[in-house]
């Protein structure tokens, strides 16, 4: 980052200063990316042909295959990337805002490039990928959203892991013994609540560090639930580990829609509702009295105060909101994702939720959209190892976790969160 420096008088009184900063950190990070790419074009070449499917089997609608030649198809693709690259570069240098289509799209063509270098000789499902994308995106979403209810509030929400893993815990059960996945997910945001309500009484009021209380509870959680596994679910798996799971809801017609039908118009209810739950969380986080609220306690805790707002119970409560949310991500791997409950199966995704909240910063629909983002990237992994790519499978494994730390050092290095966030509020 480079700045300058440029002086103005206000009718000849004072002087004021006005300084431009030119933000390179994005388009370094696209430099390298598009050097990289280059590099894994010209030392891994691959020839033939990549065919994109665009249908499936169940589509009423037939598409035809796409086929492109992979290596003229791949240059042309880099030539375009360092055509974006350098004008993204400029606007920066130029100590203009570079448009957000901008970088999407750089990161659409270079996907749909690697895509193309991985497929060669081989088949890229495009609808499949997509819907697994979603499926996957499905937890890390609610808990995104959890994380930017809980951390607007004012409270970090270190414990997503943990209330992921509580919210699988009950739902299978839950669902198990009645033989209702509803009731499976009910219990599923009674068991997000809990992990909230401990967080929230630990911070707010008896003003522990959020971090710390986060990373102990989400310990917590994964060592009870791994007991419950051994002593309950494993000794009773036909009676408590054998949950009923939502099953898929087609809409008419639209579900017929090429491509998109299949990923947002054919999905189960926890689908559908984290369609809903995104614009209503977005829509009452800047249009309501309540996210008004909630923004004035994680920002300003003391002139909220000063207003009669109660910034603690404030706190408390939309923690226990956050809380809920994520245990209905907690609830999709065991109604929708898997047959049963195992042993953290979470696999460390609350922390990728968190860093979605901050590559979203802390807005709804962004973490939303890098959730999605984080989604894509680990159903891609998957593919490209049934592609059988020269990629050491030890990469393949650590692709999501390395594209989170390029999106949030890269990318959101240079944004400042809700001023309050971790910092507790004493009246007086």
């Amino acid at each position: 980052m480079s700045a300058s420096t440029s002086t103005m008088i206000d009718d000849g009184r004072m002087p004021l200063t006005t300084v431009k900063v030119r933000h390179l950190k994005v388009p370094i990070v696209l430099i390298v990316v598009t050097v990289l790419l280059g590099a894994l074009f010209a030392l891994v070449p691959r020839s033939g042909e990549s065919t994109f499917r665009l249908g499936d089997a169940s589509s009423v609608i037939a598409l035809p295959d796409i086929v492109l030649p992979t290596a003229l198809t791949c240059w042309v693709m880099l030539a375009l990337l360092a055509i974006l690259t350098a004008w993204e570069f400029w606007e920066a240098w130029s100590y203009r805002r570079v448009p957000l289509w901008l970088t999407v799209a750089y990161g659409a063509f270079g996907v749909f490039a690697f895509l193309v270098w991985a497929g060669a000789g081989g088949l890229v499902p495009v609808s499949s990928l997509l819907v697994g994308a979603v499926s996957l995106s499905v937890p890390l979403v609610f808990g995104a959203l959890g994380g930017v209810i809980g951390e607007r509030a004012g409270v970090v929400n270190v414990a997503i892991e943990g209330q992921f893993l509580l919210g699988a815990f009950s739902a299978a059960m839950l669902s198990s013994l009645t033989g209702n996945p509803f009731v499976g997910l009910i219990g599923a945001m009674i068991g997000g609540v809990l992990v909230a309500f401990v967080l929230a009484a630990f911070a707010i009021k008896y003003l522990v560090e959020q971090v710390i209380v986060g990373v102990v509870l989400n310990v917590l959680v994964t060592g009870l639930t791994g007991f419950l596994y051994g002593a309950l679910l494993v000794p009773n798996e036909a009676q408590l580990n054998n949950p009923v799971r939502f099953e898929r809801i087609k809409i008419p017609l639209l579900g017929d829609i090429p491509i998109l039908g299949p990923v947002l118009f054919n999905q189960t209810f926890i689908v559908y509702l984290m369609f809903i739950t995104v614009p209503l969380v977005a829509w009452g986080l800047y249009r309501t009295r309540w996210g008004l609220r909630l923004r004035a306690v994680g920002e300003h805790p003391q002139a909220a105060d000063t207003v009669g707002i109660k910034v603690n119970a404030t706190r408390f409560w939309n923690v226990s909101l956050a809380g809920a949310i994520a245990g209905i991500g907690g609830a999709y791997f065991t109604l929708v994702s898997v047959p049963q409950f195992g042993k953290e199966m979470t696999a460390g995704l609350g922390f990728i939720a968190l860093a979605a909240v901050i590559f979203g910063r802390w807005d709804p629909i962004r973490a939303s959209l890098a959730a999605l983002m984080f989604g894509f990237v680990t159903n891609l992994q998957n593919l490209l190892t049934i592609l059988r790519t020269p990629i050491p499978s030890e990469f393949m494994l650590m692709l999501p976790y390395v594209v989170t730390i390029i999106a949030v050092a890269g990318f959101a290095g240079q944004i400042r969160g809700p001023a309050a966030a971790g910092k507790p509020y004493i009246k007086g």
